[in-house]
């Protein structure tokens, strides 16, 4: 099954309905770039709120989304993402909003954008950080968007799955970029992926994504890597502090 042609047509006609949101109070949020920077030695973790997914259906349908955000916060995140997608993730743009009251950390609207609509959605909901997929966009509108969520203030998270995904990120000049070890056409996950597509250290700011479940998974990517993106993990940790301090390894 291709999951993300799948998703994608769903998501054309999600936004073909897109309603708008409730602006929420401004809150001032520090900047996960800048975050990541002032802290080099140490592994970011993005924890992630999300009940569901296509592959794995219910991983947590039942959580108290503030809860597992106030937990995430003060285990020491650097910031929590949001799934905000309804019909494949069991996400909502609600669950985006009531975190980013709850909390003072960054707050990653995580979802499949390909509407400047969405970013403004997010931006009203308290997100600070937007996700964009290279594999879900053209070219070109992946460099308008881009261009889109930085005029709004938005720091953006662009994904990629493979070599030439990558060139195009690095292309428009991306700050964060993520390398997802799940392929979204199969949604099978190798930390491989990440360690294929590692670069030297510079300026931007390197996150591998999905498959991490213990401290040994994590110090595979710490030399190339400034932190790591965990859902699933997190939200079936007993513990999801001990887990996490348990992931916040030094980098090599």
């Amino acid at each position: 099954m291709d999951f993300l042609t799948t998703i994608l047509k769903e998501k054309k006609q999600e936004v073909e309905d897109l309603a708008s949101v409730k602006p929420m109070p401004v809150k001032t949020r520090p900047s996960f770039y800048q975050t990541v920077k002032d802290q080099p030695e140490t592994m970011h973790v993005i924890g992630e709120i999300k009940r569901a997914s296509p592959s794995k259906g219910d991983i947590n349908e039942e959580v108290d989304i503030l809860k597992q955000a106030k937990a995430y916060e003060a285990a020491g995140v650097s910031a929590i993402s949001v799934l905000t997608d309804p019909v494949f993730f069991k996400g909502h743009i609600e669950d985006l909003a009531a975190v980013a009251q709850a909390v003072n950390v960054p707050i990653l609207c995580k979802d499949f954008i390909i509407d400047v609509r969405q970013l403004e959605r997010a931006k009203q909901a308290g997100a600070s950080i937007v996700l964009l997929i290279v594999a879900a966009l053209s070219a070109t509108k992946l460099a308008a968007l881009y261009q889109e969520a930085t005029a709004r203030g938005l720091e953006v998270l662009v994904e990629v799955h493979d070599e030439d995904e990558l060139k195009q990120a690095q292309a428009i000049g991306a700050k964060i970029i993520g390398i997802n070890n799940r392929n979204l056409k199969t949604f099978h996950v190798s930390v491989q992926t990440s360690l294929n597509l590692a670069q030297p250290e510079g300026e931007t700011v390197y996150i591998s994504e999905s498959g991490f479940k213990d401290r040994e998974d994590v110090e595979k990517v710490s030399q190339s890597y400034h932190g790591i993106l965990v859902g699933e993990t997190l939200m079936r940790a007993s513990d999801p502090a001990e887990k996490i301090a348990e992931l916040r390894v030094k980098r090599t």
